[in-house]
């Protein structure tokens, strides 16, 4: 919003609807005003055409503040995913639909179950099913997954990686050893081993990554002089147009540096991770030594039993209902707040954890020495 529409613009319209969170699309602006004049019956109705991420998390907020007041606002009509078949003239994406009403009302959900292009035109010929009810917030009927709140035992232990802002921080092995890796004293505390969702669903890069989180930049100087000169000269440049103060004034660190994350890993020998958007959901344990990226979300948890559980269909399922999808793919998004804090671990018998946790390091292991030996899957 800020490169189209400028910092005057965003930080107004931001001020002026406090019911939209930061994060969410521009479009939600307008679907919070149409919202507010259907509940104070200015107007009968809106409907809306937006890019299907009104389905996330983000977004959702929005959507799920007017659905749950007292004098509340109903969805009468939803499509939640369709192709957006007007490439020509603008980006191939996946749309959501949506029509409220004043009251509580029931509405139609209309799914798209078949799609067919016609040849030499630039249309689609789509089928949808149709079926009535409550429609909720996530654009769906019949349980209300959206509203399910976080469990207390599953707080603060899902993270997201490190946000870098300064694609600088990041460097080869080669580079790594020129800055002092293995030749200045606690280099590896401050030059790690870096994976993102590339890195785990396909083969690694072995890039590494610059932490000098936790040092001053005084200290970084005095400690690590090369590592610092290193950021000085491929960080700070960027990092000093950044319309951030706090990006700007801590360039020698990442941008979001996650201190709750580094909080959760202390004294874990490795913890899971699951790349936050992507067409297959699955996890896998990363060492403690890797430092990882925002696009993947983290588990303060080492026992594979955990592992197991989360690889089950029955995490998979809630993950794929409580989540969102992204993108003309129209991939899986993992949201740790509504995929992993509201999922009920199973009250498992001490046998049935030893056997999930038996197979949890068989499903991990194996993933592994395939990826290893077939790098092309």
């Amino acid at each position: 919003m800020r490169d189209a529409l400028g910092d005057g613009y965003t930080d107004a319209i931001r001020k002026a609807y406090r019911n939209v969170p930061d994060s969410a699309d521009f479009v939600m602006f307008w679907w919070d005003k149409a919202a507010e004049l259907v509940r104070e019956g200015k107007v009968k109705r809106f409907g809306f055409i937006t890019t299907n991420s009104l389905r996330q998390t983000f977004n959702r907020k929005v959507v799920q503040h007017h659905l749950g007041q007292k004098k509340a606002l109903s969805l009468a009509f939803a499509i939640p995913d369709h192709p957006w078949v007007d490439s020509a003239d603008g980006a191939a994406v996946r749309v959501s639909m949506t029509v409220g009403v004043d009251g509580s009302q029931p509405g139609f959900l209309c799914r798209v179950i078949r799609e067919s292009e016609v040849e030499g035109d630039d249309a689609a010929t789509i089928e949808v099913d149709v079926s009535s009810g409550k429609l909720f917030a996530d654009l769906t009927i019949g349980a209300d997954v959206a509203s399910a709140s976080g469990l207390l035992a599953n707080s603060e232990i899902s993270n997201r990686g490190v946000q870098l802002i300064g694609s600088g921080f990041i460097v080869s092995p080669e580079k790594a050893k020129d800055l002092g890796l293995g030749r200045l004293e606690g280099a590896e505390q401050c030059i790690r081993v870096y994976r993102n969702g590339r890195d785990i669903t396909g083969t690694p890069r072995e890039v590494m990554v610059i932490d000098l989180f936790g040092l001053t930049a005084e200290e970084a100087r005095l400690n690590y002089p090369e590592v610092y000169q290193h950021v000085f000269e491929h960080v700070k440049p960027e990092r000093d147009q950044n319309n951030r103060a706090s990006y700007r004034n801590n360039w020698w660190i990442h941008g979001e540096p996650r201190k709750d994350l580094r909080a959760a890993l202390v004294g874990l020998p490795r913890y899971i991770a699951t790349v936050e958007t992507s067409k297959h959901r699955f996890f896998v344990f990363l060492d403690k030594s890797i430092l990882p990226d925002n696009k993947l979300v983290n588990i303060a948890l080492e026992d594979a039993y955990f592992l197991g559980v989360l690889s089950s269909k029955f995490h998979t399922a809630w993950a794929l209902a409580a989540g969102g999808f992204l993108g003309v793919g129209n991939d899986p998004v993992y949201t740790k707040t509504r995929c992993f804090e509201t999922f009920p671990f199973p009250a498992a018998t001490e046998a049935q954890q030893a056997r999930i946790r038996e197979l949890g390091e068989q499903l991990d292991a194996h993933r592994k020495r395939q990826q290893a030996q077939h790098p092309e899957l």
